[in-house]
């Protein structure tokens, strides 16, 4: 049988009041959750930084940067996520990292499987998604990416 689909390997990513879905490939590392405070006036998405691989990485609250609370997870079920950045700020901030309120988990999805949404975007959202009847949102990583490159300054 010869099987002309093609699949695209990615992630749902669970966040407080919603899941994200990325590719695979946007994706370096998934750690356990532990970061730094912080600090004194912040951003309300900066939860704190990640010492990742010799590197210091913002850590985004993607819930917060969409207009909604920062919350960090409870219970040891979160972890952070750790993207590649792809934008124009790629150079200075090559990696960010966003906490998420459980373990992501890894599909595999065909073009068939996947239908656009209306939903109310935020921000930090592309667009809204229903993924097999679950409700997904594709992040804006260029506006998440600046946020980290705000960041660092």
């Amino acid at each position: 049988m010869n099987d002309n689909s093609q699949t695209l390997s990615c992630v749902m990513i669970p966040m407080s009041e919603r899941q994200l879905l990325l590719p695979n490939v946007t994706i370096a590392e998934v750690v356990d959750y532990a970061s730094s405070d912080a600090g004194a006036n912040t951003p309300d998405w900066l939860v704190g930084y990640l010492d990742w691989r010799g590197l210091q990485l913002p850590v985004i609250s993607y819930d917060a940067a969409n207009g909604g609370s920062l919350s960090v997870p409870g219970d040891n079920r979160g972890r952070i996520v750790v993207l590649n950045t792809i934008g124009e700020h790629h150079q200075h901030v090559p990696f960010m990292a966003l906490v998420t309120q459980g373990i992501p988990s890894q599909t595999r999805l065909t073009e068939d499987q996947i239908r656009q949404k209306d939903g109310e975007a935020g921000p930090a959202d592309i667009m809204q998604v229903e993924v097999d009847g679950d409700s997904a949102w594709i992040p804006n990583l260029e506006y998440l990416e600046s946020l980290a490159n705000q960041s660092r300054q």
